[in-house]
């Protein structure tokens, strides 16, 4: 296997792991947190907490190998790592890669 293609497949993976981190993120927000406070169930974040716990774990394990494979720069870890915390940026961040992995497709 090429190393283009092994940055690909990386680019894959941290795709999911982005996507992954902010559906949880997202759903943990917008849904479990708001059922909480507005209708008394907090069984929601006691089921969704360690769930996005697992994914944002996974997302930066992805990063770490992503970083240090990849060669990203400074700036590229900054974002990634910002985008980890903004609801709903981790899909921005998954298009961003997805561009990135079609310039690696077509290099």
């Amino acid at each position: 296997m090429t190393d283009s293609e092994e940055d690909r497949r990386q680019l894959r993976r941290m795709r999911l792991a982005s996507v992954l981190e902010a559906t949880t993120l997202a759903v943990l927000v917008f849904i479990a947190i708001p059922l909480k406070h507005v209708f008394g169930m907090p069984q929601f974040v006691s089921a969704m907490g360690p769930v996005h716990g697992l994914a944002f774990l996974f997302y930066i394990w992805m990063l770490i190998q992503s970083h240090f494979q990849l060669k990203w720069t400074g700036a590229e870890w900054l974002r990634m790592v910002a985008f980890a915390f903004i609801a709903l940026a981790g899909f921005v961040n998954e298009r961003l890669l997805k561009r990135r992995e079609d310039s690696l497709a077509y290099a």
